[in-house]
């Protein structure tokens, strides 16, 4: 046992419990004003809904005893043999408990992320089903496979220090399926959608950019030079994506303040799965790349007429594929000897294992979303009417207003 770990992995989960309700305040404000209420409830009781959901069953189907490669069995079920000694196939110097708590808040803002590509039309009892029956079907299954003991991915080899594959790349890919199963929104493509409030969403993103220190750099599990690594590349990967869109942007109209904060938490999401194998220099990059790919994935996406609400699917899914990927070309044992090296320092084998990781996660996410929001679509239904998305649901699910009185 470790108090240098423990506290900083307390610090850092504490810093990962934020960024779910700043995912809510960057989707506030990019939202119409009567939907900014609902846009941020839904974000943030995923935490609530996803936190007794690890404890019942999430966390032992996730990181249980395994079970041929692609489950946990339900022996920890309601943290059942879930203590204060540490677990030392997970993290040997905090109590298996700090790592569970870890863990679940990592399971919360994962099906948060997806909120972002159905606001402004989606029932609120069918938020809730579809957050909790896709944490279940997917997100459970996916972590196991890459950061569990005995998960055929990660015995493959594939690396994902913080969550590219895990976290961005089954919230984007579901985002992109959901997207396709769910109406669009009224007079989509034929009115102006304008945010209702640029300085909300900046204030999320930079939460985001705050606790992202804890996502990456707390997934060393330990106060040590990794860590620390994490940590640094981190910032510098938000910074280049920053950049990078900022100067995109403004070679087309204008340097836009979505578009920088929309860069910021892109390079957060492609350096996430690299954090702990790559070096400064090499976040620069992949973090500038991602914020290309992201932002003319964007444009495909509005050249495809695509009711993707907030672009889940460009910034998350196509920056953590990208992440993911770089991974397998970037990543270096001189920073992390318990990593591997990537295509860079000569080891092909290692992209070739993270793009199978990639290719097996988008269709697995992609084709159970598909199935999970097409049953619900077909028995209590996903969208509100139309009257009630006119008037906004804020006042149709909740009612109340996020600017009433002014």
């Amino acid at each position: 046992m470790n108090y240098a770990d423990i506290v900083w992995v307390l610090i850092s989960t504490a810093l990962v419990m934020l960024m779910t309700p700043a995912v809510g305040l960057f989707y506030g404000g990019m939202v119409r004003r009567k939907n900014l209420l609902s846009t941020i409830t839904m974000s943030a009781l995923t935490l609530g809904l996803i936190s007794i959901e690890w404890v019942l069953i999430g966390y032992s189907m996730a990181f249980g005893p395994d079970k041929f490669g692609f489950i946990g069995t339900l022996d920890w079920a309601g943290l059942k043999n879930v203590g204060y000694k540490p677990n030392p196939d997970y993290a040997g110097s905090i109590p298996h408990l700090l790592f569970m708590a870890f863990q679940m808040m990592f399971a919360a803002i994962t099906p948060a992320l997806i909120v972002g590509a159905y606001v402004e039309r989606i029932k609120f009892s069918s938020y809730i089903l579809f957050t909790l029956l896709w944490s279940i079907f997917v997100y459970n299954p996916v972590a196991h496979w890459v950061w569990a003991k005995g998960g055929w991915l990660k015995n493959l080899g594939a690396l994902d220090f913080a969550g590219g594959t895990v976290v961005h790349i089954t919230a984007g890919s579901s985002a992109l399926a959901l997207s396709l199963v769910l109406r669009k929104r009224k007079d989509f493509g034929k009115v102006q959608m304008e945010p209702n409030n640029i300085p909300l969403t900046l204030v999320g993103a930079f939460l985001l950019w705050f606790g992202w220190f804890g996502f990456n750099g707390g997934s060393s599990l330990a106060a040590n030079e990794i860590g620390v690594n994490a940590f640094v590349v981190t910032n510098v990967a938000a910074a280049s994506a920053a950049i990078s869109w900022m100067i995109i942007s403004w070679l087309y109209k204008k340097p836009s303040a979505i578009g920088i904060a929309t860069g910021a938490v892109v390079g957060l999401v492609a350096i996430t799965p690299a954090s702990g194998y790559v070096n400064s220099l090499s976040a620069i990059v992949i973090a500038a790349v991602a914020s290309i790919i992201s932002f003319y994935c964007i444009r495909l996406r509005e050249r495809l007429e695509l009711d993707e609400t907030l672009d889940v699917w460009a910034c998350h899914g196509m920056g953590g594929t990208w992440g993911a990927l770089a991974t397998g070309i970037f990543a270096s044992k001189a920073v992390n000897p318990a990593g591997n090296d990537g295509l860079l320092f000569g080891n092909y084998k290692l992209f070739f294992v993270q793009l199978i990781s990639v290719l097996i996660v988008w269709a697995f996410s992609f084709i159970m979303t598909i199935i999970i929001s097409k049953l619900l679509d077909k028995s209590i239904g996903l969208a509100v009417t139309y009257e009630e998305e006119t008037v906004g649901l804020d006042i149709s699910q909740h009612g109340e207003e996020a600017y009433s009185g002014i």
